[in-house]
């Protein structure tokens, strides 16, 4: 058993699985953090249906998807929050919109083309396991930025999280931080469509982070342990789906809501 944990451990593919995982959902655990906090947890599910939309043009157009796929949904993500200024509309009807459009636009596109469906299947359900070296540095730099960013804005961050017209009121730019947040949280749900699909990606920026305040006391401890919990799930995630020959993502997303309902049960009985 300790020798096929090993030489499954030594694959160059497991290798930069492991490594891109671990920094995909650090990231998607710290930032779901802030998303849960503000009420905005579902912008990454409304996110994740216009990367299917975009992810459609790149393929429509014979280009690299990701590449369409990172300006298209960062735009979205601004596009969102200037729903929620100019328009009035509640934050949960701005993401709606977003992602109605995102789904509209990758089902009408792969009707159209009708070559590329089996491309298309891959980005709904992931595959970390042929993620390319490409990616793996892209998540380990986005993962640095993101780190140096909550270094750099902690405080601002906090006071919009918790109270955002205290902290517009105390002289905090929160349109700015508002921004930042949202085009992070873009950057991430590409990055992690490759590892746990655009179907399952929002349950990898909220369950950690609800899984974390479940036992945490403080707010840096919500973010260490959601980023803990993330990381963890991954890597037993990828070992498992391997050793079970099961679908990886969705081995990742059952994880975590396993250890969802551990939490709970530790806070019910404690």
């Amino acid at each position: 058993m300790i020798m096929d944990i090993l030489d499954f451990l030594s694959h160059g593919f497991v290798q930069k699985a492991l490594i891109a995982g671990s920094f995909i959902a650090v990231l998607c655990s710290t930032l779901g953090v802030f998303l849960v906090l503000r009420r905005l947890s579902l912008i990454g599910d409304g996110l994740a249906h216009v990367t299917f939309g975009s992810i459609a043009v790149g393929l429509f157009f014979k280009s690299s998807p990701v590449y369409v796929a990172v300006p298209i949904v960062m735009l979205s993500s601004l596009g969102i929050l200037k729903l929620v200024e100019k328009a009035r509309l509640y934050g949960d009807a701005a993401i709606g919109i977003a992602s109605s459009l995102g789904i509209a636009a990758g089902v009408l596109l792969a009707s159209v083309a009708g070559g590329f469906n089996v491309d298309l299947f891959s980005y709904l359900f992931g595959n970390i396991l042929s993620i390319s070296i490409e990616e793996v540095i892209a998540s380990i730099v986005l993962s640095i930025i993101l780190i140096t960013v909550i270094f750099l804005f902690y405080q601002e961050l906090l006071s919009v999280t918790f109270d955002e017209e205290s902290a517009k009121a105390s002289g905090v730019n929160t349109k700015k931080i508002n921004s930042i947040l949202v085009l992070l949280t873009a950057l991430t749900v590409v990055l992690a469509m490759k590892m746990v699909g655009i179907m399952l990606v929002s349950a990898l920026l909220i369950i950690p982070s609800v899984t974390a305040l479940q036992m945490a006391r403080s707010f840096k401890s919500t973010m260490f342990i959601a980023a803990i919990t993330g990381v963890l799930s991954v890597l037993l995630g990828i070992c498992i789906s391997f050793a079970a020959d099961l679908p990886t993502g969705a081995t990742i997303v059952l994880l975590n809501i396993l250890f969802f309902i551990a939490a709970f049960i530790y806070k019910t009985l404690r």
